[in-house]
């Protein structure tokens, strides 16, 4: 007799158990409620060729993997980014294809994504890193997007600071109004290499706060640091004009 608390099975260990005890397999096939001898007899070859647990059903379907490419269209995509990091997904995808790689817009955007190269300026410092690793020549289209990029930097106001003291930038802000006092002005330092920032509050925009701030604040601090300033950058706006 074959036991077994698997509600799954029970029915078929039941069927095994009941032509056994009838020594009639067509009998016992009736009082299951018409179940085939086919049925009964592969219930039986599964016992017979493993165990009790044989006789749950396996799933013999394969299981969906993620919609991934092949690694070597993977690669060739990074590598692709890397030498036109100009060219967007679906200019990519049409470069590729010449060549025999095939992958569609939306595939490249998923490598991308998944490389951290979604964008311009992701591809640009990804192919910086593998300049500054390798050694490797720039080609013509590297040459214009580091250019380009360059040229952005200076158009949103990011300023290559070479060393220690080559830079400062000033410049006023208006803060708001206070009741009884009027119209409140920011007088802001930033020390460019190390992002240092000094402020003070004036209530006019003129020259005299401009260096004051300098006078009070900024000069004397990075005096006491034994640090130079060898060059400030404003706006030239008219608070500007006599320093």
């Amino acid at each position: 007799m074959l036991h077994t608390n698997n509600q799954i099975i029970k029915h078929k260990v039941g069927l095994l158990n009941l032509a056994e005890e009838l020594q009639n397999v067509s009998r016992a096939c009736k009082v299951m409620m018409g179940v085939s001898r086919d049925t009964f007899y592969r219930y039986q070859e599964l016992v017979k060729s493993g165990d009790i647990d044989a006789l749950i059903n396996k799933s013999y379907r394969v299981p969906n993997s993620k919609n991934r490419v092949d690694d070597a269209i993977e690669q060739a995509v990074i590598d692709f980014a890397i030498q036109y990091p100009a060219y967007g997904q679906h200019r990519t995808s049409n470069e590729l294809c010449k060549k025999g790689v095939f992958v569609s817009g939306s595939g490249v955007r998923s490598i991308w994504l998944r490389h951290d190269l979604e964008n311009f300026k992701k591809r640009l410092k990804a192919l910086e890193a593998k300049v500054a690793q390798d050694g490797t020549e720039l080609n013509d289209q590297q040459i214009a997007a580091l250019e380009r990029k360059h040229e952005d930097d200076v158009a949103c106001g990011e300023i290559e600071t070479a060393h220690l003291g080559y830079l400062g930038a000033q410049d006023t802000f208006y803060v708001g109004n206070l009741k009884g006092v009027g119209r409140i002005y920011q007088q802001t330092f930033i020390y460019t290499y190390s992002k240092i920032v000094h402020c003070k509050l004036y209530t006019t925009k003129t020259p005299i706060t401009a260096a004051d701030l300098l006078n009070d604040r900024v000069l004397p601090f990075y005096q006491s640091q034994d640090l130079p300033m060898l060059r400030i950058l404003t706006d030239r706006g008219t608070e500007d004009a006599l320093r």
